[in-house]
């Protein structure tokens, strides 16, 4: 059973179709790259996904649970959301601790592990013991990113997972990603960056207007372009969506 499958996923706002009879089959323990511009319905495709919003029609299964069951989504996956939602008063153990809590995780185990990813990401326990609301962009995202795979979840969505970070920490991030789906963990990866896809993601969706405009592994898509020559994933992209990509974005989705 792929970890990640939707069939005639659609999501509608009044006339606005934001997502259109979309087919996915992701694998389990692959990074699955999923692409477009700004407005193409990426974010919420995401939402749908995590049970966050409720499909107008079609369905999707994730780790096995109707994506529509949060009660049975919840424990199976976690979730890196472009604007991560942080407790600016709390420090980031303080609010890994209440994450913990929800989870039902080990305290002691938790702290852990969250300090060991801390270390990797460069995010010294002095930081770490010190309010969010201090922090720079790139120290919330590294809070973001531990407090979604804290609980080490079956598949793990992240919205532009690299934002605010510094190359290296970005690097860091890249070689997290890599390990957790060696690790059996499916990574859904949504970020316009798309030299990190070419380089962490298995196989690649390109959005646009709601609809899946291609699919496959980045080395296929390039294949499959009209000339003949060696070209990078952006070229891709960018054949694929360039003509139309000038309109102007809607507005509300990444």
């Amino acid at each position: 059973m792929p970890a990640i499958e939707t069939t005639d996923l659609t999501k509608q706002y009044g006339d606005t179709v934001a997502v259109a009879d979309l087919d996915l089959a992701v694998e389990s323990g692959s990074v699955f790259g999923f692409l477009g511009p700004n407005g193409a319905g990426k974010s919420t495709t995401m939402r749908m996904l995590t049970g966050l919003v409720r499909p107008t029609r079609g369905r999707a299964t994730v780790a096995g649970a109707d994506a529509t069951d949060r009660d049975a989504l919840r424990p199976r996956i976690g979730y890196l959301p472009e604007t991560p939602p942080l407790y600016d008063h709390a420090t980031a153990y303080e609010q890994l601790d209440y994450a913990a809590g929800l989870r039902d995780l080990d305290p002691e185990r938790a702290r852990e592990r969250a300090g060991d990813l801390f270390d990797r990401l460069d995010l010294p326990a002095e930081v770490a013991a010190g309010r969010i609301a201090d922090y720079s962009k790139g120290m919330r995202q590294k809070v973001a990113y531990v407090q979604a795979v804290l609980h080490q979840p079956e598949v793990v969505f992240l919205d532009e997972p690299t934002s605010g970070l510094d190359p290296r920490a970005a690097r860091t991030l890249r070689e997290l990603i890599v390990e957790l789906a060696d690790g059996g963990t499916t990574v859904f990866l949504s970020t316009h960056i798309l030299p990190v896809v070419e380089a962490v993601a298995d196989a690649v969706g390109i959005l646009y207007d709601g609809e899946l405009v291609a699919e496959g592994a980045p080395a296929e898509l390039q294949r499959r372009a009209e000339t003949g020559e060696a070209r990078s994933l952006e070229d891709v992209f960018l054949e694929l969506t360039g003509e139309r990509a000038d309109a102007a974005p809607s507005e509300g989705d990444g």
